[in-house]
């Protein structure tokens, strides 16, 4: 009787300290509505046509804020020719052990114009264009921006916090199913897998971790952050790096890391692939933007570390230690909505 006494006891100490360290992670957001999220004044439009700043969320009001080249005004929206046959995309993304949705409308005539862009570069003085030039082409279509940006904010309306916007996009871009296209591609002779645009992941509802790395690499750039993509060649590998504070960082890079192929605690490297390996190798480091970093007290970092360990002890012999392990190892599960192992590739 007494030993069950003592479980659950510990128990109980477990799980206060558990509300304790969620308390202390959570950060109090101050909300200002004279000013909106992406840094406009109130009753001023953003840079971001056709968006207006009311009371601290962005609005749309092409009649006043005017709209993107290409588009025309409709009410208070922008309309474009390839506004064709929409469909709504479900986004689930998860914030310390909560699910929340955004749905969000993608259009079938922006899918099909992406999906028909050449896939070359074309260089003078027989240059050759190397793996973040194709990156930047995917990411930087400006078409494509246009119908990217209303997600932007529709994750900064949902957040005023920018560390918070970072987490929302995270986790939307980690909660995608991972899947390769159905097509293929001629380069120079050779049949390739197609590899699809940002938002062709989001049309498709599904995209492998290099498609899903650059839609991740485009939403942290519009909230404002520095981000690189990982390259590891030898794994056949890519995931996001956001700046962050070098102690903090993967390999001392001054980019933390962040897995794009399903959901994972930022900067938690350790992760296990299907097949049964980590990464190892040394990533290639393809600059995105520059931006703002990460600040030094975030809790993720602190998460990593602890789930890291977890996974290292959580078999070993004492009881009670393992008890411990598996609560927390349990919590942090529920925190992030984690997987048990990722694909590469």
């Amino acid at each position: 009787m007494n030993f069950f006494l003592f479980i659950f006891f510990i128990f109980i100490l477990l799980l206060l300290a558990w509300a304790f360290l969620n308390f202390a992670n959570t950060k109090k957001i101050f909300y200002d509505d004279s000013i909106c999220s992406d840094g406009s004044l109130k009753d001023t439009c953003s840079v971001r046509k056709p968006y207006f700043c009311s009371n601290g969320f962005l609005i749309e009001k092409s009649k006043t804020c005017g709209c993107p080249e290409n588009f025309t005004i409709e009410g208070d929206s922008c309309i474009s020719e390839f506004q064709t046959e929409p469909k709504n995309a479900a986004l689930k993304y998860v914030l310390r052990g909560k699910e929340y949705e955004i749905n969000y409308t993608v259009y079938r005539g922006m899918a099909d114009y992406l999906s028909e862009l050449p896939v070359f570069i074309k260089y003078d003085n027989n240059e050759f264009p190397s793996r973040v030039d194709f990156k930047l082409k995917n990411i930087n279509e400006e078409s494509q921006r246009n119908f990217l940006l209303p997600l932007v904010n529709e994750i900064q309306n949902r957040a005023y916090d920018k560390e918070e916007q970072a987490r929302i996009a995270i986790s939307i871009v980690q909660n995608i199913p991972w899947g390769f296209a159905n097509k293929t591609t001629v380069f120079r002779g050779t049949e390739l897998d197609y590899s699809r645009h940002p938002y062709e992941v989001l049309y498709d509802s599904e995209g492998v971790c290099g498609e899903k790395s650059e839609l991740l690499a485009f939403l942290l750039r519009e909230i404002g952050y520095g981000t690189v993509i990982f390259y590891n060649q030898e794994e056949n590998h890519e995931s996001v790096g956001v700046k962050c504070p070098v102690e903090e960082s993967w390999r001392n890079s001054g980019y933390c890391f962040v897995e794009t192929s399903g959901p994972a605690i930022m900067t938690d490297n350790s992760l296990e692939y299907v097949g049964g390996f980590i990464l190892q190798s040394e990533p290639e480091i393809l600059f995105i933007s520059d931006g703002d970093s990460l600040p030094a007290d975030i809790y993720e970092y602190e998460d990593a570390r602890t789930f890291k360990e977890i996974k290292e002890t959580i078999n070993g012999d004492n009881f009670f230690v393992g008890l411990k392990k598996l609560f927390y190892f349990k919590k942090l599960q529920e925190k992030y909505g984690l997987v048990e192992k990722y694909n590469a590739g």
